[in-house]
């Protein structure tokens, strides 16, 4: 039986229930955090965390926990659910509160609703990672504030449904001219034989993910930078690729249905899918 984390107790999935009231429901008047967990052990706990509290402050939110108080309760969800010996992906939710009337001002004295969960991590197969995908490139019409990891994610819902629609994989999303990220991922181009990826800014989210592969790149002397990534540069770009917390680092091998290079992944996201497998290996022998 699934166990799930709601305001300060451990119960079963089914009996865990919030208010019609709350804010999270009428408004999407919170934020989000998904941490992978890897034989047990969450992944770059201090960071998500940080993220998280970026995103709280940005709309405004008291951090209901400290950092041992959050690391204890979703050690303790992953506990609950016996994932040592599997990759878990645990969701970690936070709204506003229930308050008495529907207001769109901030209402006075109401208490964060906290929501985790931990799901088992399905990651594409590996023919798909041998393969790569399919992506669109689509004009990105969110909000101004894609740096905040907001539950308000209909925007995002719908540009990733027009790929799915096309038959792709993902969304790659433009915002006049130039590169911002995926529909629901991070985005890297390979541009004569350099690992390229838009600077963080207001446009994209911080991935963590996306953080470690630069990491990853830097350690092995891979050239690597942030950069301003233009329309035609994506087009010209010898390998892609997108990366997200559930399917690390995958490669764009067909374009708006054109090509990219060869139309295989390419020897750079060979390297970094290598490197970043052998750090989650690290990492799973000292949980």
């Amino acid at each position: 039986m699934k166990s799930v984390y709601l305001n300060g107790q451990l119960l079963p999935e089914e009996q865990a229930l919030i208010p019609v009231t709350d804010r999270g429901f009428l408004f999407g008047d919170g934020v989000y955090e998904i941490i992978p967990a890897y034989g047990g052990k969450l992944f770059r706990l201090d960071e998500h965390l940080d993220r998280l509290q970026n995103s709280l402050d940005g709309v405004r939110i008291g951090n209901p926990h400290s950092v041992a108080e959050w690391q204890a309760l979703l050690q303790q969800l992953l506990e609950a659910n016996h994932t040592s010996e599997s990759d878990y992906s645990v969701y970690l939710q936070i709204t506003r509160g229930s308050a008495p009337r529907r207001d769109h001002a901030f209402p006075q004295d109401i208490v964060p609703t906290v929501f985790a969960s931990a799901t088992p991590i399905i990651k594409p197969a590996d023919e798909i990672y041998r393969q790569g995908v399919s992506a669109i490139t689509l004009e990105d019409t969110r909000w101004k504030q894609c740096h905040i990891k907001a539950i308000t994610l209909l925007p995002n819902i719908l540009l990733r449904q027009q790929a799915v629609d096309a038959g792709a994989a993902e969304a790659i999303l433009l915002n006049e001219g130039y590169l911002t990220e995926g529909a629901a991922s991070n985005v890297f181009i390979v541009l004569k034989g350099e690992i390229l990826t838009p600077f963080k800014s207001p446009e994209l989210l911080p991935g963590i993910t996306r953080d470690v592969v630069l990491e990853l790149a830097q350690q092995n002397n891979l050239a690597c930078r942030e950069a301003q990534i233009s329309t035609q540069q994506l087009h010209e770009a010898e390998e892609i690729w997108i990366t997200s917390s559930t399917r690390e680092v995958l490669a764009v091998t067909l374009l708006d249905g054109q090509l990219v290079g060869d139309g295989k992944p390419g020897p750079l996201w060979s390297s970094i899918y290598t490197y970043y497998q052998a750090f989650k290996k690290q990492l799973r022998q000292t949980a």
